[in-house]
């Protein structure tokens, strides 16, 4: 019998190891095959809940928040494409690139929960910012992304431009600062157990699978779980 595993995803729309730990994370569930029932939701995370709806260059920003020389940026920047590309993604992020606001995007995914489209939209979101370098802050495109996945459009639009969703996205938020999380992507199973940023697919698979082991016995809360 398949064991049932609640998977909370604690991530940003901008946060290039989301998509990689998200891209693993389905590799090895994939893997597991149905021993595993896995129920996966999008927790809200803002990497920059104070960055304006029309963004900033992304070499800007990483001067500036992280201090760091642009060689140095730009290394790190390949090194993260060469990993996506592992998991078969292709991210740009040349001149030009551009890091937004999130918040709008992050409300268009919780009221996707009760259309049953969040897990496709966070997919589309990823795409459209990563690949196809989309202003994933501004309501029309957010609609269009939206549309894509089989969402209705006027009424992704009615979301965005009501402010619908805003008070839950900050209470989750808050929850998620609550139980220590300050980094993405997060990972927590059943409430229980916390794996933490964009690992390998095989390090998910033998997380998962410990887990799905030790269900039986007595933990406690958001215990880690060993590599």
């Amino acid at each position: 019998m398949a064991v049932r595993l609640k998977i909370d995803f604690v991530s940003d729309v901008s946060c290039p190891w989301c998509v990689i730990g998200l891209r693993n994370l389905e590799a090895a569930l994939d893997a597991i095959g149905d021993e595993i029932d896995a129920t996966v939701r999008f927790n809200p995370f803002e990497l920059n809940p104070d960055m304006p709806v029309e963004g900033v260059d992304r070499a800007e920003y990483f001067a500036s928040k992280y201090r760091m020389p642009a060689e140095e940026a730009k290394a790190r920047s390949d090194e993260i494409k060469a990993r996506a590309e592992g998991t078969g993604f292709a991210m740009n992020a040349g001149p030009g690139f551009r890091v937004y606001n999130t918040f709008d995007a992050h409300r268009l995914l919780e009221w996707a929960v009760d259309e049953g489209r969040q897990r496709p939209l966070k997919h589309a979101l990823f795409q459209a910012y990563f690949t196809d370098c989309r202003n994933i802050g501004d309501h029309e495109t957010l609609a269009d992304i939206a549309a894509s996945v089989g969402l209705d459009r006027a009424k992704a639009m009615e979301v965005l431009t009501s402010g619908s969703y805003a008070g839950h996205v900050r209470a989750e938020q808050r929850h998620n600062r609550d139980r220590g999380i300050q980094s993405v992507p997060t990972i927590i199973i059943n409430d229980i157990y916390v794996i933490n940023g964009g690992q390998p697919a095989p390090t998910f698979e033998k997380a998962l699978r410990h887990i799905a082991g030790e269900m039986s016995k007595p933990v406690s809360p958001l215990s880690a779980v060993p590599a």
